[in-house]
């Protein structure tokens, strides 16, 4: 069975919450569904390294000091959005991401924030990280990392059923013969923080039906690891997603409130998600830049 892993995890206030997405005038509805057009990493034979976190640049020592993780580590960098404060301008990229994460934009996958969409469209955005952003003005699309496949969403434009984004997802995801899939965005369904944003749980559903096996997401500014559920948050051992929540690339951390239903691990630290994805299986850690991390192993369903 084809298996999808997605990953999942606000204004001046050092707030990064917000309303729930909506699609820019222009950049979304009527548009067919856009094509793959990312060109794949070049990498080795073997398990390969999927690294990254969201929540990152503040022009600040915490984002060098992830940063510094990456140095350290090898294989395609993700990002899950919120990559440059608190307005995503160029001078931002330029300032705070580009001294920092942006030593690896080559090697990097991003998929964009709310803060990013405080520059009109997001076009700093977009004009920084050029074809690794995807198609411009969309910001989703899909590559494949060895043999998994990797869906990026974007999840500050519509996204729900019968957006032009839930219909390419669909799409994609049929066509993938992979066995195991990884999918990632911005904003979390379920948080020990924030506590969700239900605007994604339709491409939740729709990775579920696949066989996804793992989301990874941002926003809220920790790291939280949930068990494999289903979209309306039961455990499900033999079919759900594992969310993990990163939102800990160097912006001012949050404290976790009391747990959500599922969640299994918890820690208000700065650091970076290794993900090692291997044929049928993946292991995960969480790299701390101090203090205790987390790791485990898992099949693919």
């Amino acid at each position: 069975m084809r298996r999808v892993l997605a990953v999942m995890v606000v204004s001046v206030t050092v707030q990064c919450g917000g309303g729930a997405p909506t699609a820019p005038s222009g950049v979304e509805e009527g548009l067919p569904p856009a094509p793959p057009t990312i060109p794949a990493p070049v990498l080795p034979a073997g398990p390969q390294t999927f690294v990254g976190a969201g929540d990152i640049a503040m022009c600040d020592a915490n984002s060098e000091a992830t940063a510094r993780l990456l140095d350290g580590i090898g294989g395609t960098v993700f990002t899950l959005g919120d990559n440059a404060y608190f307005h995503g301008t160029r001078e931002e990229f330029r300032d705070c991401y580009d001294p920092t994460w942006g030593r690896h934009r080559s090697r990097t996958r991003p998929v964009p924030g709310n803060h990013e969409y405080e520059s009109p469209g997001a076009q700093p955005y977009f004009e920084y990280f050029g074809v690794n952003a995807g198609p411009p003005g969309l910001g989703y699309y899909s590559f494949d990392v060895g043999g998994w496949h990797a869906v990026a969403l974007n999840s500050n434009i519509a996204i729900g059923d019968g957006s032009a984004q839930a219909a390419w997802l669909r799409a994609d995801v049929a066509r993938s013969q992979a066995r195991c899939t990884i999918a990632y965005w911005h904003h979390p369904l379920f948080s020990s923080g924030s506590g969700g944003t239900a605007a994604v749980r339709d491409v939740w559903r729709i990775l579920y039906d696949a066989g996804a096996d793992v989301v990874l997401v941002g926003h809220d500014h920790f790291y939280e690891r949930f068990g494999p559920q289903d979209p309306g948050g039961r455990p499900d051992p033999a079919r759900g997603l594992r969310q993990f929540t990163v939102g800990t690339g160097g912006a001012v951390l949050y404290q976790a409130g009391p747990a959500a239903p599922n969640s299994e691990a918890r820690r208000a630290a700065f650091g970076v998600l290794r993900l090692t994805l291997a044929s049928g299986g993946y292991d995960w850690e969480f790299v701390a830049v101090s203090g205790p991390g987390d790791a485990g192993t898992a099949t693919c369903h």
